[in-house]
């Protein structure tokens, strides 16, 4: 794929696409500098070190010794530019994006194209991961003027940072024409392109700004309606929604979930446990070491894009747990753990925290072009052979879906030296594989098992992936929130080890507590760049979550000031809803406010339903007042196209639906007590607001926030459940049959 889809935006790819627009759709016209006009490159062998040497970023990093002369992002490359009257050259790309490697290596590290670029203009690398506001600024101006947008982004800007065209993927030769191209037509009307950049900056600005609300409350009909369009989407042979490429987009099924909770609608949990089911077995799940690959090239899951990142480990974590307290399939539970674990295993750092992302190219490290993506994870036939020995191939092939041609698409066949590649996916269950060759479903299940395993422990001597060892705020809070929910649906302490570490972690290296700022990310030693709204967002969700595996109340109060420093940095005073920017960035032409949810939810999702569970938490009426008005700016969205912001949908779930706390009073490590949380923990219950009444000074300041607290307490020496709906409380019991009966019983809808 040439060019990555913006978070699978609506599960489109954009495909090998010189994107450019305005009047740089054709060569030729006056003002084009001639091939033998262009500067001459530098000498064969010429080693070259270029500004990004200083930077923490990895995928900046890879990018340092181009000959281009690269600048970060920053002011000392907008004054070179306004000095020397030269337009911008902006490339904004990630560390695992398979494309922006491809141009790497074809054309920033091409001395030709190189002199071109630093002759006519001045160039400047961003590393979407780190500067999402940056990068969610001009994916907005090509997709308001091109419908299409992705990685590696490039546009071109003027000194004052207003586009001008631009595009994703490139080709060497279509680049250093175009870049001739409007060298060209800078030099000869640069009042003309200053013009029209100003028209194209007005027309993003009026996109940007423009008021999203609806008039009106917002009801469960647009709950329904959101439903719907989903379901209107539902790929009912092979899971999913949509045709290729297939996103996995979590938020989606989170949202299936809540509304067959609400509503009993078996349709919406049948499409959540196809596409949970059809993932598993597919070969966007990696069989051998767990995990999710980023999406699918094709409609049954078959081939992925191969790079692992630590946001869909997390989402991904959270909906198979999700799903297993729905169902009590254990197939879901196993998923679970097999994501956490391999998050674990590959992603968590030997210091805490997690990385970014695992890279689809394996061989990058070695510089090699003749090395496929994806190469660690496809298998020729006789690689398995070699491995499990002829017999046991048989069966495996069989089961995995192996075949002497391949299985993968010719996208991918590129090393010269290898035969034709296979991807594994489950295409027949054990039992089936059992009865095909005669052997029961047991023996079956345990002679696949045995290969994996094998095969497994071959893959590791291959060299690995590069690992993004960046560790990013946002990420870090989504895997909090997925291992301590994990922790409590699956009675797995070590997962809330790891989640209590990372918090930890978040809070050492990358919080100041004199300003109650975050920052962005860390690496090397030390962190860098404030946070934007998804740190803030995500971090408070996950502290929320770790809560109510932990019972610590330290995450609550964490929480609290987090939001506190979130509402004064990025509220949106005037039309409510939150930018993913401070104010105080002079760099950004302007503040977006991101709303769809797409691989990741939008930051202003999260943001509404953070304010609603913590006015749940805390009796902080004006929390709940700015999550309305949160909904009432995106009320456009939630009107007319719901199933764009699903995850905004599931917190208006949660805002129309009754009160509902739980409260335990117990010692937390007391069987009895444990024995009551379990009816809590192993159902689904997405709108119940969990408490821990411990006696002591923790449920004093529970009580400070929410005074019903404040009367729990043990009977007869007993752990005690308090299920109150609208802060009215049932008869307190001690038997945890009552207590399951009890959280069975739906509360009374609000009038």
């Amino acid at each position: 794929m040439r060019g990555n889809a913006v978070n699978g935006k609506k599960s489109f790819l954009f495909f090998a696409a010189a994107l450019f627009f305005l009047d740089y759709s054709a060569a030729g016209r006056a003002g084009f500098p001639s091939p033998q006009s262009a500067p001459k490159p530098a000498a064969p062998g010429y080693q070259y070190t270029n500004r990004l040497i200083d930077e923490k970023s990895p995928y900046l990093l890879l990018h340092a010794h181009n000959p281009v002369d690269w600048y970060p992002w920053g002011n000392e490359a907008f004054e070179r530019a306004k000095r020397e009257q030269k337009p911008i050259f902006l490339s904004i790309g990630y560390y695992t994006c398979h494309w922006c490697h491809v141009m790497e290596r074809e054309s920033y590290s091409n001395p030709e194209i190189a002199a071109v670029l630093n002759r006519y203009f001045v160039a400047i690398k961003v590393d979407r991961e780190e500067r999402p506001d940056v990068d969610r600024l001009y994916i907005a101006y090509l997709e308001s003027t091109t419908k299409n947008a992705g990685w590696p982004l490039n546009v071109f800007l003027t000194s004052d940072l207003k586009p001008f065209g631009g595009g994703v993927y490139f080709a060497p030769d279509e680049l250093r024409d175009l870049l001739l191209k409007i060298a060209g037509d800078w030099a000869k009307d640069r009042d003309h392109v200053v013009r029209r950049a100003s028209r194209a900056t007005q027309e993003l600005l009026r996109t940007i700004n423009e008021s999203r609300s609806a008039e009106g409350r917002w009801q469960a009909s647009t709950l329904d309606k959101a439903f719907h369009q989903i379901a209107a989407t539902y790929d009912g042979a092979n899971g999913g929604f949509g045709g290729a490429p297939k996103f996995p987009r979590p938020v989606l099924l989170e949202f299936l979930l809540r509304t067959h909770t609400r509503t009993g609608r078996n349709a919406s949990l049948d499409m959540t446990l196809g596409t949970l089911r059809a993932m598993a077995s597919g070969g966007i799940h990696d069989q051998l070491g767990g995990g999710f690959h980023r999406y699918s090239t094709d409609a049954k899951w078959r081939v992925p894009h191969f790079e692992k990142m630590l946001y869909d480990q997390a989402q991904l974590a959270v909906v198979y747990t999700e799903a297993y307290q729905v169902t009590k399939d254990r197939l879901f539970a196993g998923v679970a753990r097999d994501v956490l674990d391999f998050s674990l295993r590959e992603l968590q750092l030997p210091g805490g925290g997690f990385g970014s992302a695992l890279d689809a190219d394996s061989a990058l490290a070695a510089r090699n072009p003749e090395t496929a993506e994806g190469a660690f994870y496809l298998w020729t036939m006789g690689e398995i052979e070699t491995t499990l020995g002829k017999q046991t191939t048989g069966m495996f092939d069989y089961a995995y879906g192996l075949e002497p041609g391949g299985n993968t698409s010719p996208r991918i066949r590129n090393r010269s030296e290898a035969a034709p590649e296979n991807v594994l996916y489950e295409r027949h269950a054990a039992e089936e594989t059992g009865v095909h060759f005669g052997v029961s479903a047991s023996q079956a299940s345990d002679t696949l098992a045995a290969a994996r395993r094998a095969l497994f422990e071959a893959r590791s001597r291959r060299p690995p992936p590069p690992l993004d060892d960046k560790i990013v705020t946002a990420w870090n809070g989504m895997i909090i929130s997925a291992l301590a929910r994990a922790t409590r649906a699956l009675d797995e302490p070590r997962y809330l080890a790891a989640a209590q570490g990372t918090a930890q972690l978040l809070e050492s290296h990358l919080y100041d507590p004199k300003s109650g700022q975050l920052w962005r990310s860390y690496r090397a030693g030390s962190a860098s760049l404030p946070g934007v709204l998804d740190d803030y967002v995500d971090l408070i969700s996950g502290l929320l979550d770790l809560y109510q595996a932990s019972f610590a109340l330290h995450y609550l109060q964490w929480a609290e000031k987090l939001q506190d420093k979130q509402d004064e940095l990025f509220w949106d005073s005037s039309q409510g809803g939150y930018f993913d920017a401070t104010a105080s960035d002079a760099t950004l032409l302007a503040r977006t406010r991101e709303s769809y949810d797409g691989a990741e939810p939008s930051p202003n999702s999260v943001a509404a339903m953070n304010l609603l569970r913590l006015a749940e938490i805390t009796g902080r009426t004006e929390w709940r007042e700015k999550a309305h008005r949160t909904f009432v700016a995106f009320g456009a969205h939630l009107a007319s196209d719901p199933e764009t912001v699903p995850a905004l949908a599931s917190a208006m779930d949660f805002d129309l639906a009754p009160s509902r706390h739980v409260l335990i009073a117990g010692d937390p490590a007391a069987p009895d007590t444990r024995e009551l949380l379990q009816q809590v923990n192993h159902r689904f219950l997405p709108n119940v607001i969990l408490l821990l009444a411990d006696g002591g000074q923790d449920q004093e300041q529970l009580a400070r926030w929410l005074p019903f607290v404040a009367g729990a307490h043990r009977i007869n020496g007993r752990a005690t459940a308090y299920i109150c709906d609208s802060f009215v409380c049932k008869l307190p019991t001690t038997d945890p049959i009552v207590t399951a009966r009890l959280l069975d019983t739906a509360p009374r809808p609000q009038e």
